[in-house]
């Protein structure tokens, strides 16, 4: 019986060829790619849920948002004479806090004499005639005021004076600008607190509550009170944190005060507020922006204080 060979290959059987891979990108086009989603996502679903998303700082928020072209500034100075008021009757509010209570933080005492000092605001009156400024203005309403407005309302809380604050302390010593940074952010803090208890004690309605056809974007059901709006939050902010932070650098006081005056006027412009609302909001606010002078940054109470303007406990801010 024949056995069959079989041919064996005399050669070693080449490797196979692994797949070629795709280049890498380099990583700047990553990191391009990624600012570009982030900067999507902001425009998409607004800036208080694109911080969310991302943690973002003041910085990157308006960075992925930009300010739009905002209002002249001859139509916002209109609220100068709501504002300028503030500040002296602040100092002479304040006057009883410091006599009773020194220069020592004691922010929960602070915040119970804010809510039992603000004056209320105005008889039903006087605020319905300031309803009348509102009105009229809902007639003027633009597609460019609208979106200014808007960029104002989401960003003229917190954002603007964050990154106010945060260009601040690029000029000192590590510790001394945080300290200068948190200290904006305790106020922010305590603004909204003092202003929303407010809010929920005097009631005011705030002008799309009273009429709904001035923002067909917000739903109001029949027989809601709030969104109360005396005092402004928005105003708050910005009278605590342009006191504050324009004591530190008084060459920068005229924009700190055309941002507050862009974010006061934007808010009687889209019917989230009456005129003695910016005013008791404003007044609130430099009672804050004195209380962190002195108390987070070492300045004296007669440094703050301010001529004239006494006014007393249960005067209507706006008077």
């Amino acid at each position: 019986m024949t056995t069959a060979t079989v041919d064996r290959p005399t050669t070693t059987p080449t490797a196979p060829v692994p797949p070629r891979r795709r280049p890498r990108p380099p990583a700047r086009y990553v990191v391009v790619s990624v600012l570009a989603v982030l900067a999507l996502v902001g425009a998409l679903v607004g800036p208080a849920v694109y911080g969310f998303l991302t943690d973002s700082t003041a910085k990157d928020r308006i960075a992925a948002d930009p300010p739009p072209t905002l209002f002249p500034d001859a139509t916002v100075r209109r609220v100068d004479s709501l504002t300028d008021p503030q500040q002296a009757r602040a100092t002479r509010l304040m006057q009883q806090w410091w006599s009773d209570h020194g220069t020592t933080a004691d922010d929960t005492a602070f915040q119970a004499f804010l809510e039992a000092t603000l004056p209320g605001p105005p008889d039903a009156a006087r605020r319905s005639a300031e309803m009348g400024e509102v009105e009229r203005l809902d007639r003027q309403r633009t597609a460019a005021g609208i979106t200014a407005a808007t960029w104002l309302e989401a960003h003229g809380k917190k954002d603007v004076w964050k990154l106010a604050a945060h260009d601040q302390a690029e000029y000192l010593a590590g510790s001394t600008g945080d300290g200068r940074k948190n200290a904006v952010d305790d106020m922010l803090s305590m603004t909204k607190t003092v202003a929303d208890d407010l809010g929920t004690t005097f009631q005011m309605s705030a002008p799309y509550v009273l009429e709904p056809s001035l923002r067909t974007d917000h739903v109001v059901s029949p027989g809601d009170v709030c969104p109360c709006s005396y005092p402004s939050r928005h105003a708050s902010a910005a009278a605590a944190s342009r006191t504050f932070l324009a004591h530190f650098m008084p060459q920068r006081d005229a924009e700190y005060r055309w941002w507050q005056d862009q974010i006061d006027y934007s808010r009687i412009y889209m019917a989230g507020h009456v005129a003695s609302d910016i005013a008791g909001g404003t007044l609130l606010g430099d009672m804050v922006g004195q209380y962190f002078l002195v108390t987070r940054g070492g300045v004296a109470p007669d440094q703050v204080s301010s001529a004239g303007g006494a006014v007393e406990a249960g005067e209507p801010a706006g008077s």
